[in-house]
């Protein structure tokens, strides 16, 4: 219990904490990521059951060999497709404006980046890292106190984040396995509150194939039938390691080991790529989907902000000199993806050019 309010305490920390020690939301213009044609598709089957957990060949030196997508590739990666309630599907090209193609990290965050990254922790086949560090949230004056009340968890069996006032932020690998729809997709439910009136999935994800997935566009955005009448997260484009508090990042989530329960945790963030962001949080299957944030200064409101910078996606498998690997892995919301997402939420990019 003392370790609770310990971690209680250090979540509402004062804002008397010494300026040499903030690390402050640098405010940027962003990419203008626009629908151009949208179509029909096939309607979907639903037959797969939902994966709680997604593995990859491509470890983070895999990631980082990999070539630059060109303008042609994003704007096919960055196009989605669209579930809608009633079963039909749609798919929407997009088009990209006012986006460096050499940029590889967020130019308001690139001065001062080493750009050196961290040795990734490893265990062999272990989802928590040495001693638990996970927080059950217990009681209603917590679970409804922000920011543990922006964590939903989905009825296919992942968790999601409130970033509007009737939308979700989870992983795309909760309602698509990279080749069908999952089962419980189209009547998906957060906390079995409100039906999803829309569900959004990048084509970056959807690769034909359940077996060729990537995982730096896991991440989808559901459209609620009604608001949720909660107070959401911002959204945030993900500043690199470097230059978070601590290197550290948050997210509660629902865990299938704690069934019932909301679990916390905090822990350093580790190597990272434009696209991925490896840390070491304990976490089971469950806690996928959940929205990776930080808390940093924002120095025009005068007050300390958390945003969501990621998506949880799971934990990474990865087969080197034949031994098994394992790595905590989070979808970074790069601008284009904040671009995309905001759009999604907001409807127009004229309200997303900020991020």
């Amino acid at each position: 219990m003392l370790l609770l309010i310990f971690i209680i305490i250090f979540m509402f920390l004062p804002n008397c904490i010494c300026k040499s020690l903030q690390s402050t939301w640098i405010p940027q213009r962003v990419p203008v990521v626009l629908p151009q044609n949208t179509e029909p598709r096939p309607a979907p089957h639903f037959l797969s059951p939902a994966r709680l957990d997604v593995t990859s060949p491509c470890d983070p030196e895999c990631h980082k060999r990999a070539p630059q997508p060109s303008y042609w590739d994003l704007r096919r990666l960055l196009s989605y497709e669209t579930l809608h309630s009633d079963g039909q599907l749609t798919e929407t090209a997009v088009g990209i404006y006012g986006y460096n193609l050499n940029s590889k990290t967020s130019p308001a965050y690139s001065s001062g980046s080493s750009g050196k990254a961290e040795q990734s922790h490893v265990r062999r086949k272990r989802q928590i890292f040495g001693h638990d560090g996970r927080f059950s949230i217990a009681g209603q004056n917590f679970l409804l106190k922000y920011p543990f009340s922006v964590a939903v968890k989905l009825s296919t069996g992942c968790s999601g984040t409130l970033v509007g006032d009737r939308h979700v932020l989870t992983a795309a690998h909760c309602v698509h396995d990279g080749k069908n729809y999952v089962k419980g997709a189209q009547k998906l439910r957060p906390f079995q509150w409100i039906r999803a009136k829309r569900t959004h999935v990048p084509k970056g994800w959807i690769k034909g194939n359940a077996n060729d997935i990537g995982m730096d566009y896991d991440y989808a955005l559901l459209e609620l039938k009604k608001p949720h009448k909660r107070r959401h997260m911002k959204l945030g484009v993900s500043p690199p390691a470097q230059k978070l508090p601590g290197h550290r990042v948050h997210f509660s989530g629902f865990d299938n080991d704690r069934p019932g329960q909301l679990v916390y945790r905090f822990c350093r963030a580790g190597e990272e790529t434009s696209d991925l962001l490896y840390q070491h949080c304990d976490a089971q299957p469950g806690a996928s989907g959940s929205g990776v944030y930080a808390r940093m200064w924002d120095g025009r409101r005068r007050r300390w902000e958390r945003k969501v910078i990621g998506v949880f996606s799971g934990h990474q498998w990865v087969e080197r000199q034949g031994a098994s690997q394992e790595f905590n892995v989070a979808v970074r919301i790069t601008p284009l993806k904040y671009a995309q997402i905001c759009y999604w939420i907001k409807g127009n990019f004229v309200d997303c050019r900020e991020g």
